[in-house]
């Protein structure tokens, strides 16, 4: 097929849904005062979130709620259409994501494309035999450190680390990459894409930011979108033109990407420790 040769990797919260999975559902559970008060003692959001739905189990609220709760959440219309003709086109679709397995798949089975996905790449959850949600670590930070260095990632996914094991896992099939993503988490795989591959930012999200604080440091093309409808047709005219073979002339190189007057928002300021909510992370 036309698109056979290509990956497209996208992040879940605010990109492929409009908004975070897990606040959503702490919000429409009415209980966000409880997870700010999580917030002020634990550290880590992965954390908060497994110990957010021990209490909600609790609190008597089951998971049969927690799934009409997900089925509700808002996705621009133009999204799952765009999903299904990238992989009409022969596209390889994956999710990297630091929401959890048992949220993305209830959501991609409601919209009708889990099967679309060859892969997802998320923190493990189950439902227990109590009927309690477990969210677990995509990567057991209390143990080990995945040793990541660019102070954008979460201490218990790497999704840098997830691109290059999906790169190794491919070399020598001349597979390109389009990474979609909108958070300060995208910022490291969007780093170790190659000058053939394409990133798609959301743009005025934190991604959007990190890589306009020094363009040069990503070797690939560079296409913002900003809503569904955008998304949809970035995405496939990147698709068209790589089967094409005219991506080389229609796309843009970092150097071209520098905005004139857009603030700049150092990597530094993007703390792990910061407010999740106000970071737009996922």
């Amino acid at each position: 097929m036309a698109g056979n040769n290509i990956i497209v990797v996208f992040d879940f919260d605010k990109t492929i849904i409009e908004c975070d999975s897990d606040y959503w559902v702490v919000q429409q559970m009415g209980a966000t005062k409880l997870f700010h008060q999580l917030l002020f003692t634990i550290p880590y959001f992965n954390t908060i979130m497994r110990k957010m739905m021990k209490k909600l189990h609790k609190q008597g609220k089951s998971i049969d709620e927690i799934v009409e709760v997900l089925k509700q959440i808002p996705i621009h219309p133009r999204v799952i259409p765009a999903i299904k003709a990238a992989h009409a086109l022969g596209c390889d679709l994956r999710i990297i994501s630091d929401a959890n397995m048992f949220s993305i798949e209830t959501m991609l089975k409601h919209f009708g494309v889990r099967e679309y996905f060859s892969e997802i790449n998320t923190n493990p959850s189950f439902v227990d035999e109590k009927g309690t949600l477990i969210i677990e670590p995509f990567h057991n930070f209390r143990n080990s450190s995945h040793g990541c260095t660019t102070n954008t990632c979460s201490p218990n996914m790497c999704k840098g680390l997830v691109i290059e094991r999906i790169k190794a896992c491919d070399e020598g099939k001349n597979k390109r990459i389009i990474y979609v993503g909108d958070g300060r988490n995208d910022y490291c795989p969007s780093l170790k894409l190659k000058e053939n591959d394409f990133a798609m930012p959301k743009k005025n999200f934190p991604l959007w930011d990190l890589i306009c604080s020094n363009p040069l440091l990503i070797k690939a093309k560079i296409h913002e979108w900003s809503n569904g409808d955008e998304f949809e047709k970035v995405l496939l005219r990147l698709i068209n033109s790589i089967c094409s073979g005219d991506d080389i002339k229609s796309v843009l190189s970092s150097a071209d990407f520098i905005k004139p007057n857009h603030q700049v928002v150092p990597v530094s300021r993007y703390r792990w420790d910061k407010d999740p909510w106000s970071s737009d992370d996922d």
